[in-house]
C-alpha cells in the first residue's frame, strides 16, 4: 500500500525531468496516466459548473449556455487537433534529448495557438448576432445570449492557449503541470460562478453573464500560469520571444499531424448530431433520455482518454528515443489497462443504470430510453478500451490520417447508415441507434489494431 500511495504521490508532484523512456513500462504508464485522467475530469467540471449553476436562472439562461457550446464546437475541434500536433512533436523531440528542439516545438506550437485563436475570435464577436440568429436562437433567447456569447467567443484565443500548451507539457511527460493548471482554472470559477450569477456580498448580480465572467477569468489566470511556467528560467522550455519566429519546416509538421486530429473530432462530433436527429424521429422522450445517456457516457469516458493521451506521450517520446518497440509494448499495455476500466464501466452501467439516470429528474419514459442506451452503448465498451488508445497511440506516433481515414469509414460509412436501418428500415426504434454506436466503435477498435500492428508507424518522421 506504502507503494501505491508513494507513486501517486509522485505523479501528482514528482520532477519535471522524469525520463519514461528509460523506466519501467508500468512505472511510466502510472505516473502519466494519473494526472491525465485527473485532467480530464477536470475538462468536465467546467461545463458542469456552469450548468449547475445556471440552471438556477431558468430555460432562456441553460438554452443560452447549450447554444453558445454549439457554436464552440469547431473552436474546442480546431484547439484539440494543434493539441495532438503539439504533444506529438514535442513527444518526439523530448525523447531524442533534444531539449532545444523541443522549446522550438513548444514555442511553435504556442505561435499557431495565438494567430488562429486571434482569427476565431475577432470575427466571432463581431458576428455573434448573426451567428446566434443562424443557430436558431430565438428572440427571447437572443436578448439575453448576446453579451454571454460575445464574451465566450471572446475567449477562443484563451481557449486555443490552454488546450495547446497543456498539450505541449503532456508531450514533454509533464501532465502534473496540465493538471494543476485546470485545477487553478476550475477552483477560480467554482467560487466566482455564485458570485457574479447570484450577485453575493459585493458582486454585481450578473446573471448568465456572470458564468461567462467566471469561466473566463479562470481559463485565463490558467492560462497566465501555463504560460510562466513555459518560460521562466530553469524550467523544462524556458522559451523567450525570438523563439516565436516562425520556423517553417516546424509549423508545417505541427499543422500537418494538427489536420488530422481537427478531422478526427469534427467526424466523431458530426456523426453523434446525425444520431440525434435519427433518435428525435421517435418523439422528444427519446431525444431526452438519450441526451441523459450522452452526457453520462462522455463523463465515464474522459479518464479513458485520459489513459489514451497517456500512450500518445510514450509512444513519441519512445519513438524519440529510437525504441519502437517499447512504444508498442507500452501502447498495448496501457489498452490493457484501457479494457479493464472500460469493461468495469459496462459492468456498472448494466448493475445500476436505473440508479444512475433517476439523477437528472426525468418522466419513467425517458429514463426508460436513457437506461437502455447505457447499457447497449456500453457492450462495445471491451473493443472501444483498446480502440481510443490504439487511435491516440498513431496519433501520438504522428500518423494521426490513418485515423481520421478509420473515422470517416467507421463513423460514417458504418455507424450513421446503420442506425438508420436498424431503427427505421428493420423497426428496432432508438435501440438501433444505440446497437449501432457498439457495433461502429468496436469496429474502430478492430481496424485500429489491425493496423497498429502491421508497425508502419513506427516509421513515421516527426
Amino acid at each position: 500500500m506504502k507503494k501505491v500511495w508513494a507513486l501517486l504521490s509522485e505523479s501528482l508532484s514528482g520532477s519535471e525531468e522524469q525520463d519514461y523512456t528509460a523506466i519501467g513500462i508500468r512505472r511510466a504508464i502510472v505516473l502519466l496516466s494519473i494526472p491525465m485522467v485527473l485532467e480530464m475530469g477536470m475538462e468536465a467540471l467546467f461545463a458542469l459548473v456552469d450548468i449547475f449553476f445556471v440552471a438556477q436562472l431558468g430555460e432562456v439562461a441553460t438554452a443560452t449556455v447549450g447554444l453558445t457550446e454549439t457554436m464552440m464546437v469547431p473552436v474546442y475541434s480546431i484547439a484539440w487537433g494543434l493539441g495532438m500536433g503539439a504533444t506529438a512533436v514535442v513527444a518526439r523531440r523530448t525523447g531524442e534529448k533534444n531539449k532545444p528542439g523541443a522549446r522550438v516545438a513548444a514555442a511553435q506550437s504556442v505561435l499557431i495557438a495565438l494567430l488562429i485563436g486571434l482569427a476565431l475570435a475577432i470575427p466571432a464577436v463581431i458576428f455573434a448576432p448573426e451567428m446566434l440568429v443562424l443557430i436558431g436562437a430565438g428572440e427571447d433567447v437572443r436578448a439575453v445570449a448576446l453579451p454571454f456569447t460575445r464574451l465566450m467567443l471572446a475567449s477562443n484565443l484563451i481557449i486555443m492557449l490552454l488546450f495547446v500548451v497543456n498539450a505541449v507539457f503532456r508531450g514533454a511527460g509533464n501532465a502534473r503541470m496540465a493538471l494543476q493548471t485546470l485545477a487553478l482554472a476550475n477552483g477560480i470559477n467554482i467560487v466566482l460562478d455564485p458570485l457574479l450569477i447570484f450577485g453575493v456580498g459585493f458582486f454585481p448580480e450578473l446573471g448568465v453573464f456572470g458564468a461567462a465572467v467566471a469561466t473566463c477569468t479562470g481559463r485565463t489566470i490558467g492560462v497566465l500560469y501555463q504560460l510562466y511556467h513555459l518560460t521562466r528560467k530553469g524550467g523544462p522550455f524556458a522559451i523567450r520571444l525570438p523563439d516565436l519566429r516562425p520556423v517553417r519546416d516546424v509549423l508545417v509538421g505541427i499543422i500537418k499531424i494538427s489536420m488530422g486530429g481537427m478531422g478526427q473530432f469534427l467526424i466523431a462530433s458530426l456523426s453523434w448530431v446525425f444520431l440525434v436527429r435519427i433518435v428525435a424521429g421517435f418523439g422528444t422522450v427519446a431525444v431526452a433520455g438519450y441526451m441523459v445517456a450522452f452526457r453520462i457516457i462522455i463523463v465515464t469516458l474522459l479518464p479513458a482518454w485520459g489513459m489514451a493521451n497517456a500512450a500518445a506521450t510514450l509512444v513519441g517520446q519512445n519513438l524519440g528515443a529510437k525504441q519502437p518497440e517499447r512504444a508498442e509494448r507500452s501502447a498495448w499495455l496501457c489498452g490493457h489497462y484501457n479494457m479493464f476500466f472500460m469493461v468495469t464501466v459496462m459492468l456498472f452501467f448494466w448493475a445500476a443504470a436505473p440508479w444512475i439516470v433517476s439523477f437528472f429528474d426525468q418522466s419513467p419514459e425517458a429514463d426508460a430510453f436513457a437506461v437502455l442506451a447505457l447499457r447497449v452503448v456500453s457492450l462495445g465498451y471491451f473493443f472501444y478500451g483498446y480502440g481510443m488508445v490504439l487511435a491516440q497511440a498513431l496519433n501520438g506516433a504522428g500518423d494521426s490520417l490513418t485515423p481520421t481515414w478509420l473515422n470517416v469509414i467507421c463513423f460514417w460509412a458504418v455507424e450513421i447508415p446503420l442506425a438508420y436501418l436498424l431503427a427505421n428500415s428493420l423497426h428496432y426504434g432508438p435501440i438501433g441507434v444505440y446497437a449501432s454506436i457498439a457495433i461502429s466503435e468496436s469496429l474502430l477498435a478492430v481496424l485500429c489494431a489491425i493496423i497498429f500492428k502491421q508497425g508502419k508507424w513506427k516509421l513515421m518522421k516527426v
